[in-house]
């Protein structure tokens, strides 16, 4: 490791952005990632949970959907607040607080008889669901080495590919071996409540956070301790840091910490995502989210139901799901590799394109061995994808609208997720699985012509 010069000079901002990768990193990317995995879980364990609970309770297509889509409403509510709590109290309260959530709604509805109270249960885990994901992007964002930063929100991404494929196993081996497998699913997804109290204590909160809101002392030590990581020395000066209105400084400033002084200049005024700076990349964005949200959860959440639906057995469906879900590791290893050297934009555009094509190639499979091929190559490029959106969107935001436009975005997109669940049945009606999976590419499509129209960020500092 070249070593670096004293930051002398240089903002928190621009320090943390020049550190190499650190263990430190390392940890919090870790501890984040665990988080992301736990919430994919849940997400991905529903969808085997639906096709028992179709045969035991005897449920219709319209209930089934519901159980799925009364989810995506809490995740819908869930991001847009969680964004605009992150911004007020925080991202590590807020990631804390979501596993909290979630982790307990998930074990209770282990215990439930009915699909009335299921149905509560599942909406109160969207709730954390929804808003845990955007602000634990954010968050490494704001941590992330500046020229690594996109490859580093793609490696948090793929903890979802982990959580999956545990759903995927839990649901072959648990939910599919006894009547009561489902219930011991959903038990083991309270996992998430407990891991809350190591995110609690165990994660710095966003430098650029605690400097929004006036709190420098607190915030030289966060850094202080990453630049230690990377062995460089401390500053013996740091340049002046605007106030903030309205914020108070922390009292308990470290006395081994360089003094900081603020300039009598306020800060500059918070700005609207809808503001014209921001108003076209805010456009793009949801068009984005809403179009991947329908494709995804609308083809993942039902395969196993589809599959069920087609003569396979609820075992071998779930073993066909398990093989699908493999093969989102490497759509994020690929992804991670090629938006730092082709850039956030045109990796987003591709791996839309690709899970366009593989969406129509998916409708059109009949045989096993088709089935599998199509849905891991859509498995490969659909996450892909998703990684590289999370990388993009903390980099369309300043700091003080970071986790309100991510969010925002979010929430936007799980409207698609709710409405996807529910049209399944109607398009497989209207055309079978071809028309299911050609409406899939066509919104894949429509993505991929939004997602273009960005503002490539790649190695730029955040705003």
């Amino acid at each position: 490791m070249t070593a670096l010069p004293p930051p002398d000079g240089l903002s928190r901002s621009e320090r943390l952005d020049r550190l190499p990768f650190t263990p430190k990193h390392g940890r919090l990317l870790g501890t984040a990632g665990i988080g992301w995995a736990l919430d994919a879980m849940d997400v991905g364990l529903i969808s085997f949970v639906i096709a028992a609970l179709a045969q035991q309770w005897a449920l219709t297509t319209t209930e089934t959907s519901w159980i799925a889509s009364i989810g995506f409403v809490g995740m819908a509510i869930g991001a847009t607040v969680g964004g605009l709590l992150a911004d007020r109290i925080g991202r590590r309260s807020v990631f804390a607080l979501t596993l909290i959530v979630y982790g307990l709604a998930t074990g209770a509805s282990a215990l439930v008889g009915s699909l009335a109270v299921l149905l509560v249960l599942r909406f109160v885990v969207g709730l954390g669901l929804g808003a845990e994901l955007p602000v634990a992007s954010t968050l490494i964002s704001e941590f992330a080495p500046k020229r690594i930063r996109g490859r580093v929100v793609v490696w948090l991404e793929a903890f979802w590919a982990v959580g999956w494929i545990a759903a995927a196993i839990i649901g072959t081996f648990v939910v599919g071996a006894s009547d009561d497998g489902w219930r011991w699913g959903l038990a083991i997804g309270m996992a998430p409540a407990i891991f809350s109290i190591v995110v609690r204590w165990g994660m710095p909160e966003s430098v650029r956070f605690l400097e929004s809101k006036g709190r420098l002392p607190e915030a030289e030590r966060t850094v202080r301790r990453f630049e230690e990581a990377a062995g460089v020395e401390a500053p013996r000066h740091l340049p002046d840091v605007p106030a903030v209105q309205g914020a108070t400084p922390a009292a308990d400033a470290d006395a081994d910490a360089p003094a900081v002084t603020p300039a009598d200049d306020p800060a500059p005024p918070r700005v609207s995502i809808w503001s014209r700076e921001l108003r076209g990349r805010t456009i793009a964005l949801w068009v984005v989210w809403f179009c991947i949200n329908f494709s995804y959860y609308g083809a993942f959440i039902w395969i196993p139901s589809l599959l069920v639906a087609q003569g396979f057995s609820l075992v071998r469906s779930f073993e066909f799901t398990l093989i699908i879900t493999v093969a989102q590791l490497p759509g994020y290893a690929v992804s991670a590799f090629l938006i730092e050297r082709w850039g956030r934009r045109p990796t987003l555009t591709v791996f839309l394109v690709g899970s366009a094509l593989a969406a129509a190639w998916y409708g059109t499979a009949s045989t096993e061995a088709m089935i599998i091929a199509a849905g891991c190559t859509l498995s490969f490029f659909n996450l892909g994808a998703w990684g590289a959106l999370y990388a993009i969107g903390p980099e369309l935001y300043p700091t003080n609208v970071r986790g309100t436009g991510t969010g925002a975005a979010a929430g936007f997109g799980r409207i698609a997720s709710i409405l996807a669940p529910l049209a399944v049945p109607l398009l497989l009606g209207i055309g079978g699985s071809i028309a299911l999976f050609g409406v899939f590419a066509a919104a894949f499509a429509i993505a991929a012509l939004a997602a273009w129209t960005l503002p490539e960020r790649r190695g730029q500092p955040l705003e």
